[in-house]
C-alpha cells in the first residue's frame, strides 16, 4: 500500500458513517492482526457493547476509546520522537545559546550523548522541550513540526516518523470509530507537537487530543493580529497520574476503552476500569526485535513493569506485538 493511498484510506474513513462505515469495518476488521484471542478479545468487546437491546450494549454518546502515542501507536525508540525534534531544535538553535555547550541536559544534545541524556529522565525532556519551544507563536510552531516531519528520518528505519504508525492499531481505531466510538489520544507528548497532523495520520481531529502543555500568552503582536506566544514553562504534564486528571479536564467522560503501553498508562487504565458497565483496557508489549523493537521490565523509554503486573493480575489484554500483529507498519504491505 502507497504511503498516499495509506493516508487516503484514513482521512476517508474518518468521514465515514452509519451503515456505510460498519460495512466497511465489518469487510476489513483487524485484517493486520493474526487470528486469536486478542484480536477475538476486541470484536467480542465492540459487538457487546455496539449490539442495541445486549445487556452490555452502551449508548453512542458513552463510547469513549482513550489511546496513548508513543509505543501504542507509533514507534518510541530509540527516544521518544518529539525528544528527536527537540534535539534538533537545540542544535539549530545552539548559536544563539552558547551557554547550552556546559549546561545540561543540552551539552549531552550537542554531544552527542543519548546514554547521558536518557539517564536525566523526563525532568530533562521537559526542560529541552520548554526550552526550544519558548518564544514561539502557536502558529508557527505548527510551521515547524510539520517542516521537521516532512524532512526528518528515523535513523533505524530511515523513513519519515509518521510512517512508523502501527498499522494495527489503525485499524482498530477505524474500527471502533466505524461502531460509533470517539477515539482520543491521551499523551505524555506536548499536545502542540501532535496536533498538527494527528488527523491526517490517525483520523483524530486536534480537539481531541490531550497531551502535555506548555504555557501560552495572548498578545497583540500588532494591530488586528492577536497571537498566542509560547513561554518556557510547563502548564500539565499528561503522564501517569495526570492522564486520569487530563481525561476528567478535557474529556469530561470516563473512557470504555483505554489502550496503553506502559507504566505511565497504568492510571489510565486503572480509571477506565474503575468505571461501572463494560470495559476494556489493553496494553502493548513490543516484543518484536526484528520488525521494531523487544523491551519492557527495564527500558529507559517506555518502561512496562508495574502496569504488565497489574495486566496480569486484572486479566486485561496484553497485545504480544510479535504473535498477534501480521505487520507492524503499513510498508509491509507494499
Amino acid at each position: 500500500m502507497r504511503r498516499r493511498s495509506f493516508v487516503g484510506s484514513v482521512i476517508a474513513t474518518a468521514v465515514l458513517s452509519g451503515s456505510a462505515a460498519r460495512a466497511w469495518a465489518q469487510g476489513n476488521a483487524l485484517a493486520s492482526w493474526n487470528d486469536g484471542p486478542a484480536k477475538q478479545s476486541i470484536v467480542d468487546f465492540v459487538t457487546r457493547t455496539t449490539t442495541v437491546g445486549g445487556p452490555d450494549w452502551v449508548p453512542v454518546p458513552e463510547r469513549i476509546a482513550t489511546f496513548d502515542n508513543d509505543g501504542t501507536l507509533w514507534t518510541e525508540k530509540p527516544f521518544y520522537f518529539q525528544l528527536m525534534f527537540a534535539m534538533d531544535r537545540v542544535k539549530t538553535m545552539a548559536a544563539s545559546h552558547p551557554d547550552w555547550r556546559t549546561q545540561e541536559p543540552f551539552r549531552s544534545v550537542l554531544e552527542g550523548d543519548h546514554e547521558k541524556l536518557a539517564a536525566q529522565g523526563e525532568k530533562a525532556l521537559l526542560e529541552i522541550v520548554a526550552a526550544t519551544h519558548a518564544g514561539a507563536t502557536t502558529e508557527d510552531f505548527r510551521k515547524t513540526v510539520l517542516r521537521w516531519m516532512a524532512t526528518a528520518r528515523h535513523p533505524r528505519f530511515n523513513r519519515p516518523y509518521t510512517e512508523l504508525v502501527y498499522q494495527p492499531m489503525i485499524e482498530l481505531l477505524t474500527y471502533l470509530r466505524a461502531h460509533g466510538y470517539k477515539t482520543f489520544i491521551v499523551s505524555g507528548g506536548g499536545v502542540e507537537f501532535m496536533r498538527p497532523w494527528t488527523e491526517a495520520i490517525y483520523g483524530i481531529p486536534p480537539e481531541q487530543v490531550v497531551g502535555s502543555s506548555i504555557v501560552t500568552k495572548y498578545e497583540m503582536l500588532a494591530p488586528d493580529k492577536p497571537v498566542l506566544t509560547k513561554e518556557a514553562k510547563v502548564e500539565f504534564v499528561d503522564d501517569g497520574p495526570g492522564k486520569p486528571a487530563g481525561i476528567n479536564r478535557f474529556i469530561g467522560r470516563r473512557p470504555v476503552l483505554a489502550f496503553g503501553n506502559s507504566d505511565g498508562d497504568q492510571q489510565m487504565l486503572e480509571w477506565t476500569a474503575a468505571g461501572e458497565g463494560p470495559r476494556f483496557m489493553g496494553l502493548v508489549h513490543h516484543t518484536d526485535a526484528a520488525r521494531e523493537y523487544a523491551y519492557d521490565r527495564s527500558s529507559s523509554v517506555g518502561r512496562l513493569d508495574k502496569a504488565w503486573d497489574e495486566a496480569v493480575r486484572r486479566k486485561w489484554l496484553v497485545v504480544d506485538m510479535k504473535s498477534d500483529w501480521k505487520v507492524v507498519y503499513s510498508f509491509e504491505l507494499k
